[in-house]
């Protein structure tokens, strides 16, 4: 048993400009590192293209069909300010949403412990009918209703420590009472949602924003007086992770002030939380991180994190 890497080449050409922040430089540094000897034992897979229906579960058939229909021959389209795609971008967010979907057959099919979906574009600000914040699908939220479609689950958790709310995976999750999805973030900052206020139909959803200038410790306060015992509360069969890195000082989006062993620890105690919970049946893929440098180490010591889970 082991830790599955879930990746595809073709991440790499969803192209979106010059000086865009999320450039496939993210992946390519992660990616040096993750090759180091630390890190052989991974079960490396390729990220599979996604059956189109499956995004039905999360989206509009109107959104799922207007990002197809903008995708471009040559050079970019904007679909927003923040979001660019390219020729190459409809394979690439079709794999990322098919990575998370074949990390959670793999952990329900017992093949790994747990897996890590190194993709983009990242997905939890697509909410049902638009897409934004870089994202063009949620893959979170469709890979835990991969979960439950195909596995037979009937709760899932979704923890999210991206810096940036997951609008998108709220908005997707806030009329599922048995969908959970917990975030702690920036605030204010894009996209100005993920007040305390916003609990979903069945208080299923648990936004615990954090003030600027934030560091280690108020992050980590947070995690264990509100986010772990809300998830352990809920009770999930499985856990997913939006893995964000850009919560970390040096990243130049946000201002909060992490440092790598933050992450190094909230995805220790995340492995831990997901073995008393749900057998430690554990998926995370990759949402922010801008500072290629703080993002490959802060990667690192997150995916060593899940490898040593049965250690």
């Amino acid at each position: 048993m082991t830790t599955a890497l879930l990746y595809h080449p073709v991440s790499l050409l969803h192209d979106t400009g010059i000086h865009h922040p999320e450039s496939p430089l993210r992946i390519k540094e992660t990616l040096s590192v993750l090759s180091e000897a630390d890190f052989d034992a991974l079960d490396r897979r390729e990220a599979p293209v996604i059956d189109k229906a499956k995004l039905l579960w999360a989206h509009t058939k109107d959104h799922v069909d207007g990002v197809f229909q903008a995708i471009p021959d040559t050079g970019y389209v904007a679909i927003d300010g923040d979001t660019v795609i390219c020729k190459d971008s409809g394979e690439a967010a079709l794999r990322a949403a098919g990575g998370i979907c074949a990390a959670v057959d793999a952990v329900m099919n017992n093949e790994v412990d747990n897996a890590f979906c190194l993709s983009r574009p990242p997905g939890h600000h697509a909410e049902r009918d638009r897409a934004m914040g870089f994202c063009l699908f949620c893959n979170p939220a469709i890979g835990a209703y991969q979960a439950r479609n195909e596995h037979g689950l009937q709760k899932v958790a979704v923890i999210d420590f991206d810096v940036h709310h997951g609008n998108g995976t709220q908005d997707v999750f806030w009329s599922d009472p048995d969908m959970f999805y917990g975030s702690t973030h920036g605030s204010p900052l894009f996209p100005g949602t993920g007040s305390e206020g916003e609990v979903g139909v069945a208080g299923n959803i648990l936004n615990c924003p954090l003030p600027s200038g934030a560091g280690s410790y108020e992050f980590r306060k947070v995690m264990e007086d509100k986010i772990f015992p809300g998830v352990q509360d809920f009770r999930p069969e499985l856990i997913i992770v939006s893995a964000g890195f850009d919560a970390h000082r040096e990243d130049p989006l946000a201002s909060l002030n992490l440092e790598d062993e933050d992450f190094g620890w909230v995805s220790r105690r995340i492995v831990e939380l997901s073995q008393k919970l749900c057998q430690g049946r554990l998926v995370s893929i990759l949402e922010g991180g801008y500072n290629t440098h703080a993002l490959s180490r802060s990667v690192a010591l997150h995916v060593r994190a899940l490898m040593n889970a049965t250690d």
